[in-house]
């Protein structure tokens, strides 16, 4: 009887892509993902903050109360978390540790604490930091989208600089995002190369 089943031997990968708000992380993957074609299953995260307009739970969040993540992180349920902004954000174990063994390739989208944090479990992970050129872009987006109040909006913009500071440093592949198309060529050309012995060249600091 033969098996389509992965190799056990053969685990997937798991990539991690990380930027500053307004970096367009959500876009990127939707696009990116859109045809179906993309070797790559995205990591539903968890959270603490209300649902925002148009968000289901257990499709964009597992949207949770702080009690039940706290009794989850206690519960040793979590692969990483942090606490940004003011809520509670991690990535589920089950949402990682069963597709790996399957040997199919995992995405996380979360922020640089989460990023670092995984990087220090899990060292062959692939770190992918998104950015935009300028800090003048990552405000004009910001304060297009319109959806935060005035001081939570000055706090993004005043962690998005400290943010790429860690990610030119600590993230091995940068994809810079002012040209939307050319991001999502540049991210669906790194997924499929991976495991192979040449990787497309990307932006470097």
């Amino acid at each position: 009887m033969s098996s389509n089943a992965p190799s056990q031997s053969s685990p997937g990968r798991l990539i991690v892509l990380s930027g500053p708000s307004g970096s367009g992380k959500t876009t990127l993957i939707r696009e990116a993902l859109t045809t179906g074609d993309l070797p790559l299953r995205l990591a539903i995260s968890a959270t603490t903050r209300e649902a925002r307009p148009n968000e289901i739970d257990g499709v964009h969040y597992h949207f949770w109360t702080s009690e039940k993540f706290l009794d989850a992180i206690h519960a040793d349920l979590f692969l990483e978390h942090a606490k940004v902004y003011g809520h509670h954000y991690g990535t589920l174990r089950s949402e990682v540790d069963p597709y790996l063994s399957q040997g199919i390739n995992v995405l996380l989208e979360i922020d640089v604490q989460g990023g670092i944090q995984i990087k220090e479990q899990m060292p062959g992970c692939v770190m992918v930091f998104l950015r935009a050129s300028t800090p003048k872009e990552y405000e004009r987006r910001l304060r297009s989208r319109n959806t935060d109040k005035k001081d939570s909006l000055e706090k993004r913009l005043e962690s998005a600089l400290n943010e790429i500071a860690i990610g030119t440093q600590q993230y091995e592949f940068q994809i810079i995002n002012d040209d939307l198309s050319e991001a999502v060529r540049d991210f669906r050309n790194l997924i499929n190369s991976l495991g192979k012995k040449s990787q497309p060249k990307l932006t470097t600091i």
